[in-house]
């Protein structure tokens, strides 16, 4: 069996240091050593041709170890890739390390079978999750393309059964037009559900790209809160709008967005909370507030709380409500794939989305966007 040849990157500013581990690894036939001398170099290797596993000393001049452990594991792009800290410093130091990202440490000078030991631990660590990795691959491509291929006969058997309903092929029965009705709501939820999965696995994979332009969050809601009202009213749920005349007559809803990207999330929102509220109001409150947490950039934050008198989320369930297919356990529940969505696009937007919720006293749920520092009119 011929084995994968592994890269290990040496990094380390005394010749002596890379001349010993060169002389240990060298004699492996599948270990290709490469040696750098500075955390520069070391970063720039990286970023060209990532290795299987990096042998990084800790005390070199310019970027230490920690730093250079630091930018790898913050530049997103790169692959996991194992960092053995070899180091000569007590036990405060190895903390530093390990909480700058690195994974393993050995301390100098070290035992030949115990530097091969972790070196051999730590590919395997690669290896399994690279494994993972391309598991994971598989799985979304498979649902991407999945989800892509079922729109197609969805959409044709639907406008087949309009058709057949419209009485183009004949006038239908009565109990033939009522099964026939029943099939096209069940096959539109199900094209909903399969555009909704795809457009999750398009954040997931990165593939989505934002279309920003100057959005009026009231303007949006206004036409949102409209378009459902009467899905409200059958119901006998009072839909209403708030915001302030201040906030209006400044322009202070103001936030740079996708506008379909924003308008399908509060959809999800505003409708979420008439499928599970039977009985009371529900209130879409505008606000502009201080922002409360370091990932919305600007100064004041716009607010938009979804405010219900539905049934509530049980304090477990909240927890988990944002996951990938959680379904709680109410009974209307869906696919589980609305709020995670929901919750990636106001990332996306460099915001959040948050959940408040009591059993039996309703939910609210608030998103919070960056609000343009200059607003025009």
């Amino acid at each position: 069996m011929i084995q994968e040849t592994v890269t290990i990157l040496a990094v380390d500013d005394i010749p002596d240091n890379l001349f010993i581990l060169e002389s240990i690894l060298g004699d492996i036939d599948n270990y290709k050593l490469d040696c750098v001398t500075d955390g520069e170099a070391a970063l720039k290797y990286v970023a060209n041709q990532p290795p299987e596993l990096i042998l990084l000393d800790v005390m070199m001049p310019g970027l230490d170890g920690y730093e250079v452990t630091r930018r790898i594991r913050q530049n997103k792009s790169l692959p996991y890739i194992p960092i053995l800290l070899v180091t000569a410093h007590d036990h405060s130091s190895l903390t530093e390390g390990l909480d700058s990202g690195a994974d393993d440490f050995i301390r100098k000078p070290f035992d030949i079978n115990e530097l091969m030991a972790r070196v051999r631990s730590l590919i395997r660590l690669k290896r399994s999750i690279d494994e993972q990795s391309e598991m994971i691959r598989q799985r979304d491509d498979f649902v991407a393309r999945l989800t892509h291929d079922l729109r197609t006969p969805l959409v044709a058997a639907t406008r087949m059964l309009n058709l057949s309903l419209e009485g183009v092929f004949g006038e239908p029965p009565a109990e033939m037009s009522e099964a026939i009705s029943n099939v096209i709501t069940n096959n539109e939820n199900l094209l909903q559900m399969t555009n909704t999965l795809l457009q999750v696995y398009r954040h997931e994979a990165g593939q989505k790209k934002l279309v920003l332009s100057q959005i009026s969050i009231y303007d949006l809601a206004k036409g949102i809160v409209q378009e459902l009202k009467p899905l409200a009213d059958e119901k006998g749920i009072a839909l209403t709008l708030d915001i302030s005349e201040s906030t209006l007559s400044t322009g202070g809803d103001r936030t740079m967005g996708d506008r379909i990207e924003l308008r399908r999330l509060l959809t999800n929102l505003i409708g979420n909370a008439i499928k599970f509220t039977d009985k009371g109001s529900i209130t879409v409150r505008l606000s502009i507030n201080p922002h409360t947490c370091e990932a919305i950039p600007s100064p004041e934050a716009i607010e938009i709380a979804v405010i219900d008198t539905g049934a509530g989320i049980a304090p477990d369930s909240q927890e988990r409500i944002f996951e990938w297919f959680y379904q709680g356990d109410h009974m209307r529940a869906g696919s589980g794939l609305g709020l995670h969505l929901s919750k990636r696009i106001a990332e996306m937007h460099q915001g959040t989305l948050a959940l408040e919720s009591e059993v039996g006293k309703g939910s609210t749920f608030t998103l919070a966007l960056p609000k343009l520092l200059t607003a025009k009119a």
